[in-house]
């Protein structure tokens, strides 16, 4: 027993960094635009989930204020100067304060500087704006998670599942914080469906790592290893 606490504690630890890394803060990762193309989503949730896009491509079309202030977010982000892009998001918020995505990244940004609530009033003010924000609240989950709030984390991702069944991370997310309240078979089931989303969007990184979860988690599980 003792070495299966073990075994859990090292996961958990282990994968705390990918957790993480599995919201884009701030730059332009395909992780925030990770929407299976079969799922047929509302105009609000194409809205959210585009947002990254439309900066990704703005130089194409010229830069409006909104690229320009939500770039230079990104790169004092990349330069690690969080305190410099929550004080341009927040200058941002107040010149577009119906901006779902700019409250979104500012909840990203103030995740990273371990501000939990303040981050989550972020989150939450995002999908007020925008009520079908699946990757928001995935991030509010987050967020429960990285304090070992597993129950509140695994009802924000269950309404991230609502709003897009076939969302990758938040299967993803679901089933670690499944595993962490005893629900293995649950979160098993949750990974292996993870796993078939990615395979089909030709995601090599991320079925690496669902692959890797899966395997700690039956070795973790496994009553011969000593």
């Amino acid at each position: 027993m003792n070495v299966k606490r073990k075994l859990k504690s090292a996961f958990v630890q282990s994968f705390s960094g990918m957790m993480l890394s599995i919201i884009t803060v701030i730059g332009l990762s395909p992780l925030v635009l990770a929407v299976p193309a079969k799922v047929s989503l509302d105009s609000s949730e194409q809205y959210a989930q585009r947002q990254p896009q439309k900066l990704a491509q703005f130089s194409d079309t010229g830069p409006s204020q909104r690229s320009q202030m939500l770039q230079q977010a990104n790169a004092l982000f990349n330069q690690g100067e969080l305190t410099g892009a929550e004080e341009n998001l927040r200058k941002f918020i107040k010149q577009f304060p119906d901006d779902a995505f700019g409250h979104f990244q500012l909840g990203n940004v103030l995740f990273r500087q371990k501000k939990s609530e303040e981050a989550i009033t972020s989150y939450k003010e995002a999908i007020r704006l925008q009520p079908k924000y699946a990757l928001a609240y995935n991030a509010i989950g987050m967020v429960y998670a990285s304090e070992t709030r597993w129950e509140e984390a695994i009802t924000a991702y269950k309404k991230a599942l609502e709003i897009n069944p076939n969302y990758g991370e938040g299967l993803t997310n679901f089933a670690l914080a499944l595993w962490q309240t005893n629900k293995k078979d649950e979160a098993l089931s949750s990974l292996e469906k993870a796993l078939n989303i990615f395979k089909e969007q030709n995601r090599g990184e991320k079925v690496n790592q669902v692959e890797r979860i899966l395997k700690e988690i039956k070795t973790a599980d496994d009553p011969s290893v000593s």
